[in-house]
């Protein structure tokens, strides 16, 4: 059983911070990848940011030079380091990892979401 657990959400004015985390636990053979999908109110689920094993590092362009991605391959954990927070970033931040199990099948998990708000 894979379990996909985030923290870090929460309320913030125009202009701070926040930095989410994100764990996989369980049994499984390796992580391709890891990354975060936020979904705004009424609308659908966007990219934000992927890391995968290989090094290769990916962001939507309107979080381009403010949102870091980062991960500890040790403790299976990817953070997203959100800095100069717009209105528009607020969402349901969901994270998102590509894993390999025990029987080297390829499956996609995802986290139970975070809140994430700016205010004005």
């Amino acid at each position: 059983q894979v379990q996909v657990v985030e923290s870090g959400g929460g309320l913030v004015q125009t202009g701070g911070s926040l930095r989410l985390s994100c764990t996989a636990s369980g049994s499984f053979f390796s992580i391709n990848a890891m990354g975060w999908y936020r979904q705004p109110p009424g609308k659908q689920r966007e990219l934000v940011a992927t890391s995968s094993s290989g090094g290769s590092i990916n962001y939507a362009d309107s979080v381009k030079g403010r949102f870091t991605i980062s991960r500890d391959n040790a403790k299976n954990t990817v953070y997203l380091q959100m800095d100069s927070l717009k209105p528009e970033d607020t969402a349901v931040y969901y994270c998102h990892v590509d894993l390999r199990n025990s029987w080297f099948v390829d499956h996609d998990y995802w986290g139970q979401g975070t809140q994430v708000t700016v205010s004005t």
